[in-house]
């Protein structure tokens, strides 16, 4: 009897952990359990890497060593790094500003009917489906002090001689960047918040009509409340993106004309990598997380806010 018993143990051992691996609980982990260990190699363990980083005095090719906020304390004392967060902050805001009204605009447009829509709406994400150093790119040509299109263009209609330095001036290489990512980030924008439009059911225009509302009426009443968890969501992404952006103003001016260009990606990239001081290259790029974190957020509390 004893003997039965000791064959039938190890057979219901496996019965019992073979009921275990396929129960909801044992799933879950073994589904989740790739997307974790992606997220701790991809994102914490680079976070964290860079937050020892901003607190040592590492260079390349030397580990370093731990000087607390001293990378901090120089940063606030820099002259250029100031100059950067105000840069930071025009980008973004600038970008993010002319992304959305020209999109919701563009959105209205896509939105009516005409002879080849669906073309239409198609081609609209051509820019912003175009690998952006590419477009950016073909960008700086068309920015070119001896070649450019819109140079040529300016003195073939009497509106300028000698043409408009792009990126040779502070002041108009801040507003070329800006017109770059607005035109790159213009068509999700658009599509986004014509996914928007469509949804709104066309019973609210009609009952409107009815109580003699006009086009502005409507558009203020209807399809702004409408369309204002649509238009958080984008812009909560969009701000992400602009203000981490690194290719465009990297590839149009790196940071210049004398330094006027310059946000965290691109100084904490000169600072860190081109210079070799990685403590202080990675501490200004630390100094993303808290404003991203803040604007997100801000967002949700809003979105949440909406919803109840």
């Amino acid at each position: 009897m004893a003997s039965v018993t000791a064959i039938e143990r190890p057979g219901a051992t496996w019965q019992r952990l073979r009921q275990r691996l396929e129960g909801e609980t044992a799933m879950g982990y073994m589904l989740v359990t790739p997307a974790m260990l992606l997220i701790l190699c991809l994102v914490v363990y680079p976070f964290m890497m860079a937050v020892w980083l901003s607190v040592s005095d590492a260079r390349v090719g030397n580990w370093g060593q731990f000087i607390g906020f001293g990378n901090y304390v120089y940063l606030f004392g820099d002259e250029l790094f100031l100059r950067s967060i105000r840069n930071t902050f025009l980008f973004t805001f600038s970008s993010v500003a002319l992304k959305l009204v020209l999109g919701l605009g563009l959105a209205l447009l896509l939105n009516k009917e005409f002879v080849g829509q669906r073309f239409v709406r198609g081609a609209i994400l051509l820019p912003w489906v175009i690998p952006a150093a590419l477009s950016t790119i073909g960008w700086m040509w068309m920015f070119d002090p001896l070649f450019s299109v819109f140079n040529w263009t300016l003195r073939e209609l009497g509106l300028s001689e000698d043409g408009v330095p792009w990126l040779g001036r502070p002041g108009w290489a801040m507003f070329s960047v800006i017109l770059v990512n607005t035109w790159r980030g213009l068509p999700f924008f658009a599509i986004c918040f014509l996914a928007g439009l469509v949804s709104i059911p066309k019973e609210l225009y009609e009952a409107a009509e009815i109580d003699g509302a006009g086009p502005i009426a409507k558009f203020w009443y209807i399809t702004l409340p409408m369309l204002k968890p649509v238009m958080f969501i984008v812009i909560l992404f969009s701000a992400v993106l602009t203000f981490s952006n690194f290719e465009i103003i990297y590839i149009l001016t790196q940071g210049g004309p004398v330094n006027s260009t310059h946000v965290f990606a691109t100084l904490a990239h000169t600072v860190g990598l081109i210079s070799g001081n990685l403590g202080r290259g990675a501490a200004i790029s630390m100094f993303m997380f808290p404003v991203l974190l803040l604007v997100v957020f801000i967002t949700l509390g809003v979105l949440r806010k909406d919803d109840s």
